[in-house]
C-alpha cells in the first residue's frame, strides 16, 4: 500500500534531471503509452518530482497538440523543473538516442540489406509490422468509437476517411481538416456525438507529497508574460529560418534536402492522433511524390522504428536517411555523410515546431491548472484516424501478401508463410498481450528460419 505520509524530495538539481532524461532516451520502448507509463512511474510515483494531477494536467495539453505526445510531456517537465534549459534538454535527449542508433541501423540497412541474413530477418519483421498497426487500428478504436447506435458520426467519420486515403487518394491534410470542420459542426448542433479523449486511462491516485504538488504555486519562470512568449517564438522562427535559408542558397528550393526539410515541417503540424496517423502523410511524400525510398522499404523502417527507444515518429530519420543516400545529396563520395545529414534534417524540422508549442504554450497551461477539456474538432481528427490507420494496415497487408505484385498471379503468387507470421503475430498482440520487442523478435527468427529452409 502507497504510504502518503512521505515527506516530499528535496530540491532535484540539473545535473540529476539530466542523468535521468538520458535513461529515458535509452529505454523509452513501448510507443506513446509505454513512454508515458515509464514517465509516470519514475516521476510521479517512485521520485514524486510531480504529482498525479499536475502530471495529468500537463499530459492533456501534450495530447491536444500535433507532434509526440510522450517527447511533449517530457520537455514540458523538464521546463517545468528547470526552466527553459530543462525543457530543451528533457525533450533533445528523448530523441537523440533514437536518432544515433536509427543512423547506424539504416545504414546497416541500406548497404547490407540484400544479405541473406539481412534479408531473412526483414521478412519476418514485415508481418509483425502490419499486424502492429493492426493493433493501432483496435486500440485507437475502442477508445475513439463508441456504441455506433448512439455516436453514429464518429463512425462514419472513420470510414470516409479511410475511404479517403485508400480509395481516393485523398491528401492527409484535406482528411485533417474534413474530420475538425466535421467535429465543428457536431459541437453545434450535436454535442454528445464526441466524448472528450482521456489521459492513457490513468485515474488519480494519491502517491505522497510531490516537488511539484497539486497545490505548489507556479515558478516564475512559469508565469505567462508576453515578453517571454515573444522570446520563445522569435526564437523559433529563427532556428527553422535560418536552417531552412542556409539549405534554399545552398541547393535551391528544389534541393533533395530543402525539400526535405520542408516536407517535415509540414508533417510536424500534422501529426494529431499519433505517429500512425501521420505515416500515410509521410507515405504520400515520401514514397509517391518525391520517390525517396519504396513502399517495401517504408515498412522496414516502421520496423527499425518499432524496435529502437524513442517516438515512433522518429522513423521520419529512417526516411531521411535512405532519401539522402539514394539521392546521393552530397555526391557519390560521401553518402554516409549526405544521409546522416538528411536523417538529421528530418529530425530537427520534426520536432523543433513541439519544442515551441510546450515552450510557449506553457506557461498559459500552468494558469488554468484546471483539467483541460478537448475540443469536439479534435475528437473528430482522433475518429479519422482510426480510418487513416486501417488504410496504412490495408496498404502493409498488401505488401505482405503480394510481394511481387498482385497482377502476377492468384493464389501462387501469394506469400502465404508471411502471412501465417502476420496471423501469429496478430495473435500474440491482440489476444494474449505480447509486448512488440518479444514479437518483434520471435517473427524475425521465424524469418530467417524460413528464408535458410528454402520455404519463403
Amino acid at each position: 500500500m502507497t504510504d502518503v505520509n512521505r515527506t516530499a524530495p528535496a530540491e532535484v538539481r540539473f545535473a540529476d534531471a539530466l542523468k535521468f532524461w538520458l535513461k529515458l532516451g535509452f529505454i523509452s520502448f513501448g510507443g506513446p503509452a509505454g513512454q508515458i507509463a515509464i514517465m509516470h512511474r519514475e516521476l510521479v510515483e517512485q521520485k514524486r518530482w510531480i504529482s498525479e494531477k499536475r502530471f495529468l494536467h500537463a499530459l492533456n495539453y501534450c495530447m491536444m497538440l500535433p507532434g509526440p505526445e510522450a517527447q511533449q510531456l517530457a520537455t514540458y517537465i523538464g521546463w517545468l523543473m528547470h526552466r527553459r534549459w530543462g525543457g530543451v534538454v528533457a525533450g533533445a535527449l528523448f530523441v537523440l538516442p533514437s536518432l544515433f542508433i536509427l543512423v547506424a541501423l539504416s545504414w546497416i540497412y541500406v548497404a547490407y540489406g540484400n544479405v541473406a541474413l539481412v534479408a531473412g530477418l526483414f521478412y519476418g519483421i514485415k508481418p509483425a509490422v502490419a499486424a502492429i498497426v493492426l493493433q493501432a487500428v483496435y486500440r485507437i478504436g475502442s477508445k475513439a468509437l463508441k456504441n455506433p447506435a448512439k455516436t453514429p458520426v464518429p463512425w462514419v467519420v472513420a470510414v470516409i476517411s479511410f475511404m479517403a486515403i485508400a480509395v481516393f487518394g485523398v491528401p492527409f491534410p484535406w482528411v485533417v481538416l474534413g474530420a475538425a470542420l466535421t467535429g465543428g459542426l457536431c459541437a453545434k448542433f450535436a454535442p454528445g456525438q464526441f466524448a472528450a479523449a482521456g489521459a492513457h486511462g490513468m485515474a488519480a491516485v494519491a502517491y505522497g507529497p510531490a516537488l511539484i504538488d497539486d497545490d505548489t504555486p507556479t515558478p516564475d519562470h512559469a508565469r505567462f508574460k508576453k515578453s517571454r512568449l515573444a522570446t520563445v517564438l522569435v526564437m523559433g522562427a529563427l532556428l527553422w529560418l535560418l536552417p531552412m535559408g542556409a539549405l534554399v542558397a545552398w541547393q535551391g528550393w528544389g534541393g533533395a534536402l530543402t525539400q526535405m526539410s520542408w516536407f517535415f515541417t509540414k508533417a510536424a503540424l500534422l501529426t494529431f492522433g499519433g505517429a500512425y496517423a501521420v505515416l500515410p502523410y509521410v507515405y504520400q511524400g515520401a514514397v509517391e511524390q518525391f520517390g525517396w525510398l519504396t513502399g517495401p522499404q517504408m515498412m522496414d523502417g516502421l520496423a527499425l522504428g518499432e524496435t529502437t527507444p524513442g517516438p515512433l515518429i522518429m522513423v521520419v530519420a529512417f526516411v531521411g536517411f535512405v532519401g539522402g543516400w539514394t539521392r546521393q545529396v552530397l555526391g557519390p563520395d560521401a553518402l554516409f555523410l549526405g544521409a546522416a545529414l538528411a536523417a538529421t534534417l528530418a529530425t530537427w524540422f520534426t520536432f523543433l515546431p513541439s519544442f515551441v508549442f510546450i515552450l510557449a504554450g506553457g506557461p498559459l497551461v500552468e494558469s488554468t491548472h484546471g483539467k483541460l477539456h478537448f475540443t469536439a474538432p479534435l475528437a473528430a481528427i482522433t475518429a479519422a484516424v482510426v480510418g487513416v490507420i486501417a488504410s496504412l494496415a490495408l496498404f502493409f497487408i498488401a505488401h505482405v501478401a503480394f510481394p511481387a505484385g498482385a497482377e502476377t498471379g492468384f493464389p501462387s503468387n501469394v506469400a502465404w508463410p508471411a502471412l501465417a507470421i502476420m496471423v501469429a503475430a496478430g495473435i500474440a498482440l491482440l489476444r494474449y498481450k505480447v509486448g512488440v520487442i518479444p514479437v518483434m523478435a520471435a517473427c524475425a527468427l521465424a524469418g530467417l528460419l524460413l528464408r535458410g529452409s528454402g520455404l519463403a
